[in-house]
């Protein structure tokens, strides 16, 4: 178990590693590009919720699920980054990311293994949500490319949580663990609710 661990955060920080050409900023600095991108994804309580959430229902699914299914996460959200950047409008950003935390809230609540091409692409559709809103609020005095290396790394350390969170609940609560996951689904199904009400 530990290898495939160590084998998901490996892709996980290459595909953080690749952005090269969808990050490149033309005219600003590197002045805290890094640090700004690590830290934005811990910023909110909608993208850190929903990024340990991929990884708990990657490690429900089990198999290649556990590295795909955070990649998958990974590679879309630098395209949405790449968007917001280069100011590609994608409409409805903050209801997309909203109803992102429901949808995965509810896979995780309802027990349900979805089929894996149902899972890779509710993931991959609203990892462009996440992507863009990271993307158009990277600081004017920031390296894009640092900016958008520090996110991603950020993004997968989140996955990594969620994926020991979820591995854990799978080796050691199995008499609870069903019921572990659907509380922590329901709550994050909760955050989104209260984020598209206004309430957080």
């Amino acid at each position: 178990m530990n290898a495939r661990i160590f084998k998901i955060l490996s892709l996980a920080l290459v595909a953080a590693s690749t952005p090269t050409l969808a990050f490149a900023h033309t005219g600003v600095g590197a002045t805290g590009g890094l640090a700004h991108g690590f830290f934005h994804p811990f910023s909110g309580l909608d993208h850190t919720v929903a990024m340990v959430m991929v990884g708990l229902i990657a490690a429900r699914l089990g198999g290649r699920a556990l590295w795909l299914l955070p990649t998958t996460f990974l590679a879309l959200m630098a395209v949405g980054g790449a968007l917001g950047v280069a100011g590609v409008a994608v409409p409805h950003v903050e209801v997309g990311i909203a109803v992102s935390l429901i949808a995965f809230g509810a896979v995780a609540a309802a027990g349900v293994r979805a089929p894996a091409a149902m899972a890779f692409g509710l993931v991959g559709f609203f990892a462009i949500f996440h992507g863009h809103a990271h993307g158009t609020e990277m600081p004017m005095n920031a390296s894009g490319f640092s900016y958008g290396a520090g996110f991603l790394v950020a993004t997968a350390l989140l996955h990594a949580m969620g994926l020991g969170l979820g591995l854990s609940i799978e080796t050691f609560a199995k008499t609870h663990g069903a019921l572990i996951s659907r509380v922590t689904g329901g709550l994050a199904a909760a955050a989104g609710f209260g984020m598209l009400g206004g309430v957080l």
